[in-house]
């Protein structure tokens, strides 16, 4: 990546976006987002903004609140202060499928294929938003059913060829390797032509070779198809060397912003992930 396309201002909000985003609607504006569980605040005051192309990253230790603010941001969770604007929409009181109209999709910690449908199939489920099909055509098979199924078949299999998946369309997706299974959700969210994808620890369970090709790939997913991502991930060197502003968040607050430079210097950062230095007796 040039050092041209890495690089990020300063913005009156506080937050970084990049040069090429200055001027332009942000996809992502959060703006103080804070819930309570009880008595519990698992998120308090968490805003950031993210611009149309930018690659972010959410880090901090574990139980810091970084799934609840992805399950904020796609409407799983309604917050109990704050808002989430998507393209400049509020998303409050919204249910999930609605969010996702609006142009946000995400994978998840855990992976939630359908494991008896084959990967092309899986694909296609995410283009809902987007088959134009009345509900009689499917049932009777009219023309305009075969027309709508050969546009999708076509859509999904060039996205997965886009991920290298192409050979496995007719694979079922419980019998895909633990990889493979990542990128296939990840093409599963590109399927509903999203402005920006949240995803959360993309490289869990990958082997090194695996993890490198996915930070090619996140790249190439947003200089390609001209998207926001934003991801949460454990692993330090993806996080580093794939992202150009990172968020820290530990017991749901944000400690530190910046880029990956910034954040890996942050005295607090380094505190929360390896924990203050006793003074001697």
């Amino acid at each position: 990546m040039n050092e041209y396309s890495r690089k990020m201002v300063k913005v009156p909000t506080v937050n970084l976006l990049r040069e090429q985003d200055m001027g332009k609607l942000p996809v992502l504006d959060v703006r103080n987002l804070g819930i309570d569980f009880g008595g519990l605040t698992a998120v308090d005051g968490f805003s950031i903004t993210v611009g149309p192309t930018e690659i972010s990253g959410l880090i901090g230790p574990n139980g810091a609140g970084k799934t609840t603010i992805f399950n904020l941001l796609t409407g799983v969770y309604q917050p109990t202060r704050g808002s989430v604007l998507i393209n400049g929409i509020d998303i409050k009181g919204m249910p999930t499928h609605k969010v996702n109209k609006l142009g946000i999709a995400r994978t998840f910690q855990n992976i939630r294929l359908f494991s008896d449908m084959s990967a092309l199939d899986n694909v296609k489920v995410g283009m809902h938003n987007e088959i134009k099909c009345s509900f009689l055509a499917s049932l009777l098979h009219l023309p305009s059913y075969y027309r709508a199924e050969a546009t999708a078949n076509q859509k999904a299999m060039e996205l997965l060829d886009f991920m290298g998946l192409a050979d496995v369309a007719d694979v079922k997706a419980g019998s895909l390797p633990y990889g493979v299974q990542r990128r296939l959700e990840i093409v599963r969210a590109l399927a509903t032509n999203p402005s920006i994808i949240l995803l959360d620890e993309p490289a869990a369970g990958m082997n090194p070779s695996e993890t490198t090709e996915l930070m090619h790939q996140i790249r190439r997913i947003r200089d390609t198809f001209h998207i926001a991502i934003f991801l949460i991930e454990h692993d330090m060197n993806l996080v580093m060397n794939v992202c150009e502003a990172i968020a820290v968040v530990n017991y749901g607050k944000i400690i530190a912003k910046g880029t990956p430079e910034e954040v890996r210097n942050n005295p607090a950062v380094i505190e929360a992930y390896l924990g203050r230095e006793e003074d001697d007796a």
